[in-house]
C-alpha cells in the first residue's frame, strides 16, 4: 500500500540523483543477482525498509552479503538512498515498489538467503486485519523464494499480529520454526513500540 508523506528537499534530491545509481527498476523480468551486485554472494531481501537506518546498518555490518530493500514510501526510499551514498554501502540496492509484486515477478524461486520483515503495518483495527501482509498466500510465496536453509526473520510489537504471523508461518509446509535468536539493530518502530509499552517479539523460520 503506497503511503504518502512529506518528502523533504534532501530526500527529493536523493531520489533524483541516487535512484538511478542504487535503485533497481521494477520489471517483469527475473533479476540476475550477480549482474546487479557484480559478484556472487548470498542475497537477503528486506520488505518495508522504512527510513532505512536499520537496513543500512545491517548491510554495512555484513559486507559479504548483498541486500535488496523493497519500500514504496518516497521519503523512506530517498533517505535510504542518501545513506547508501554517504556511507559508501556497496552491497545494498533499493526497489521502490510493492513487495508482493517484486517477489512474484522479479525474485527467482529458491534464490534468497533470507527475508527480513521488521514491523510491518499492523492494521490494528479488527476490520482491517485482512489488509495485513502476513497471510497464507504471502507465507507460501516467501517460502518459495527462499533457498533451502534460508531464513525468514519477522518482528512486531503488536501481540495479536505476532500470534497471526506465528500461526501463518507455522502452517506453511516449506517453513519450520527456528528457536535460535537472530540479532538485529533496534529500529525506529521498535523504539516507538517500547515507548508505548508494547512488547517487541521476533520470529525466525527456516526453509525446509
Amino acid at each position: 500500500m503506497l503511503r504518502q508523506g512529506r518528502t523533504t528537499p534532501a530526500q527529493e534530491r536523493a531520489l533524483a540523483d541516487f535512484l538511478p545509481l542504487y535503485g533497481i527498476p521494477f520489471s517483469d523480468g527475473i533479476l540476475n543477482f550477480n549482474n546487479v551486485f557484480r559478484r556472487t554472494a548470498p542475497v537477503v531481501l528486506e520488505i518495508g525498509s522504512g527510513m532505512g537506518e536499520t537496513t543500512a546498518e545491517i548491510a554495512a555490518a555484513h559486507p559479504g552479503t548483498d541486500f535488496i530493500a523493497v519500500e514504496v514510501h518516497g521519503p523512506g526510499v530517498g533517505s535510504l538512498l542518501r545513506r547508501i551514498h554517504d556511507q559508501g554501502i556497496a552491497n545494498l540496492r533499493v526497489i521502490r515498489h510493492d513487495a508482493v509484486e517484486v517477489l512474484e515477478r522479479m525474485i527467482p524461486d529458491g534464490a534468497l538467503a533470507g527475508i527480513h520483515l521488521f514491523f510491518p503495518d499492523p492494521w490494528p483495527k479488527k476490520r482491517h486485519h485482512k489488509r495485513r501482509l502476513v497471510q497464507p498466500p504471502f507465507a507460501a510465496l516467501a517460502a518459495r523464494k527462499l533457498a533451502p536453509g534460508g531464513y525468514l526473520h519477522a518482528a512486531t510489537d503488536w501481540a495479536d499480529y505476532f500470534d497471526q504471523m506465528e500461526g501463518v508461518f507455522s502452517a506453511e509446509p516449506l517453513l519450520k520454526k527456528n528457536l535460535e535468536r537472530k540479532t538485529r539493530p533496534t529500529t525506529k518502530f521498535e523504539r516507538r513500540g517500547i515507548g508505548l509499552g508494547n512488547p517487541v517479539r521476533d520470529l525466525l523460520f527456516t526453509r525446509r
